[in-house]
Formats: C-alpha cells, sequence, structure tokens
C-alpha cells in the first residue's frame, strides 16, 4: 500500500468531492500534498467555456490535476449533483465547498446565499460514506456570521463536528476567486473565517431524537 499523505484535514486515503471549485486552485494544492489525485474529484458550476474565459491562467492548472488522475467535471449545481451521471451512487468521505455564494447583487442578500448552502448540504448528505463529512469554509465576521452556518446543517439531518481555523497559507497555491461578476478572476481578502465541519446524525441518535 502506498504511504498515506495528509494536508490539514485531508487524506490522500479518503475519497474527496470539491464542490464550486472557480479556478480549480484548491484541488490542485491537495494532488501537489498527496502526490496525486486519483481519490479527488473536482467540479465546477461554470461551464468549460466560461471557465476558459474566466480564468485563462488556470487553464495549465485543469491540465495538470487531469495528467495526475484527476476528475474534473463542470456545469455541476448543488440542486443535482447527486443525479449527475458521473457522480450518482458514488459516495465520498469529504465534501468540500469552500467560500459558497450565490453571486453578487450589490448587496449581501443573505436569504440567497443560505439557500444555496443549504441546498448543498441536502445533496451533500445524501453522498456521504458512513464517517464521512462535510466540509465549509465561511467567513465569521458580519455579515457572513448571519448566514447561521450551523442551524442550516442541522435543518437537513447534519451536525456539527468541528469549526477550526482556516489560513489560506496552509494550501499552497490556493488563490479564492471571486467567481462572478467583472472581477471574477481577482482574490478577496479571507481574513477571519473557519472550516466548519459537518457529519450526518447517528441513527441511534435519530431514533431517540424521534418523537415517535
Amino acid at each position: 500500500m502506498e504511504e498515506e499523505k495528509r494536508i490539514m484535514h485531508y487524506s490522500s486515503s479518503q475519497k474527496i468531492l470539491l464542490v464550486g471549485e472557480g479556478n480549480f486552485s484548491f484541488a490542485a494544492s491537495l494532488a501537489t500534498a498527496f502526490g496525486s489525485a486519483n481519490n479527488i474529484v473536482a467540479t465546477s458550476l461554470d461551464s468549460k467555456e466560461s471557465f476558459m474565459g474566466k480564468y485563462p491562467d488556470a487553464v495549465r492548472t485543469l491540465k495538470t490535476l487531469k495528467g495526475m488522475g484527476c476528475v474534473v467535471l463542470h456545469q455541476v449545481d448543488v440542486d443535482t449533483m447527486s443525479q449527475h451521471p458521473r457522480l450518482a451512487d458514488q459516495l465520498f468521505d469529504r465534501i468540500v465547498f469552500n467560500f459558497p455564494h450565490a453571486g453578487f447583487f450589490g448587496w449581501e442578500h443573505q436569504r440567497l446565499h443560505q439557500d444555496l448552502v443549504k441546498r448543498f448540504f441536502a445533496a451533500a448528505s445524501e453522498m456521504l460514506t458512513g464517517r464521512g463529512e462535510v466540509h465549509v469554509t465561511h467567513k465569521t465576521g458580519n455579515p457572513f456570521s448571519r448566514w447561521n452556518i450551523v442551524k442550516l446543517a442541522e435543518e437537513v439531518g447534519l451536525y456539527l463536528v468541528e469549526e477550526a481555523p482556516f489560513k489560506r497559507a496552509d494550501y499552497p497555491g490556493y488563490l479564492n476567486k471571486k467567481g462572478s461578476g467583472r472581477k471574477c478572476n481577482r482574490t478577496f481578502r479571507v481574513g477571519q473565517c473557519s472550516t466548519y465541519k459537518f457529519a450526518k446524525l447517528p441513527l441511534r441518535l435519530l431514533v431517540l431524537d424521534s418523537p415517535y
């Protein structure tokens, strides 16, 4: 067996699904740490054409990822990802969505962002292994703290395992991007944020909590 390699919360022995990857630099950071991307499926909401238009400097990154064994999928929406032909019937140890955002509307439209996150949680919970985790990295300052990430997860049967401080420097090569609008290829200030780790509520606890 090959030696297990790790970077922060992730391991080369885990089957990892990355959602909303943007320029795929987070996937590349994990792949570099593992020395392989055979355990990674990286997805983007953008079509391949849209991706190339938004992130022309990342085309080489995508080519490298594919050469390392990464499965790269475009036009994957959180609402339908569990039914995607390449994802249906697959289960993952880690499902990761970094800095989920419903788009820029000139103001922070909290409800739209919350709806996106909750839909992601609902779909991801169907795609987890028994001991799998859903990870969301999210800013913790105002107004982002009002998204109530933990409550949204609880509403679909996920519970908080850990809230871990996030530092972009822990993932060499990772460049978070705005992802939409005229400045889609620009990074944004991460500031204070955390990686929230969620797991499915154990069946025995669901039985104990049941009112019937």
